[in-house]
């Protein structure tokens, strides 16, 4: 599987996608006290509701990853996204304006799965993302993802990445799976779209509560998300919730 990330230099080198097949799925819950999604990432829709907790992460001033600030000074991602010279825009669907953009000044990488936490440079007041616990994520389930990734068939993927925030319905395959760099991932297939370049280090939501972190992508039908359930004594120890 490929790295969803976005980087130039890793989408010059990106092989053209497959164009995905239409499937329908049922829509679970937002994140708590967030509004219910308009429905129409690749495929999937724009998620045209509030979403304070949501965060586009820019590598040296280019679109990069998506994120979720989780407490006021810290932004959970994928560690595959982190690099030098990180800001973020905070709480708007448009990843060009509005919303509050903070700067990055301290990044802790989990040394055996695919998570990343930054330290902002000051403190954004906001609804953060929730977190949750191995109850709120089951095979079976039918979970949402967002961000702001590539919407189709496009190389390099950097030219059909979103401006506006996405989201896909997908079905949990496994909770035990693997992320890229071995951590227990929740793999997925596609429901009604799918993660591309770009929605690395973005959240899946299910029951509610954010429960993974895109990592892999086969850009067709299948994804995986570093399972955040299985590592919520290591973001507490850095981030206190």
């Amino acid at each position: 599987m490929k790295l969803l990330k976005s980087l130039v230099t890793v989408v010059l080198a990106a092989a053209s996608m497959t164009m995905m097949a239409q499937a329908a799925a049922a829509k679970p819950a937002p994140p708590s006290g967030t509004p219910d999604a308009g429905i129409q990432i690749i495929d999937g829709g724009y998620y045209n509701q509030n979403a304070p907790w949501a965060a586009r992460l820019f590598l040296n001033g280019t679109e990069n990853c998506s994120a979720t600030i989780i407490a006021p000074r810290y932004i959970l991602t994928a560690r595959h996204c982190v690099g030098g010279g990180m800001s973020f825009r905070i709480g708007s669907l448009d990843q060009y304006s509005g919303g509050t953009v903070a700067y990055a000044s301290r990044t802790t990488v989990h040394s055996s799965a695919d998570l990343a936490i930054v330290q902002l440079d000051r403190s954004v007041n906001t609804t953060y993302s929730p977190l949750g616990t191995t109850s709120d994520v089951w095979v079976g389930q039918t979970t949402t993802i967002l961000g702001w990734g590539a919407t189709g068939r496009c190389n390099p993927e950097l030219s059909c990445q979103s401006r506006y925030l996405k989201y896909a319905n997908v079905e949990v395959a496994t909770v035990n799976g693997r992320d890229y760099h071995g951590g227990v991932g929740i793999g997925a297939y596609y429901g009604n779209g799918i993660a591309a370049g770009g929605d690395s280090g973005g959240p899946m939501f299910g029951n509610g509560r954010q429960v993974g972190v895109a990592s892999t992508s086969n850009r067709s039908d299948y994804n995986t998300y570093t399972n955040i359930t299985r590592y919520r004594s290591w973001i507490r120890s850095i981030a206190g919730v």
